[in-house]
């Protein structure tokens, strides 16, 4: 709970860069190399596992708007 408390006290900006730096690689990376496991393409499993580690972000931006009531 530390990492979200430090988070939450960094502007809201910083805090989707963050996100952003954080779970987009692995998302990319994770996707690329679980793609021929499904049988797809390794570029299209990296730009799924993208999608993928995009929506951690945007339940981040849901509960910023909740929290602010923006």
């Amino acid at each position: 709970m530390s990492a979200i408390r430090w988070l939450d006290s960094k502007p809201f900006g910083q805090q989707i860069i963050i996100l952003t730096a954080v779970f987009d690689p692995v998302g990319a990376v994770g996707g690329y190399l679980l793609a021929p496991e499904f049988d797809i393409d390794p570029i299209m499993g990296a730009v799924f596992g993208l999608v993928i580690a995009g929506i951690p972000t945007m339940l981040w931006i849901l509960r910023y708007n909740q929290k602010h009531g923006e």
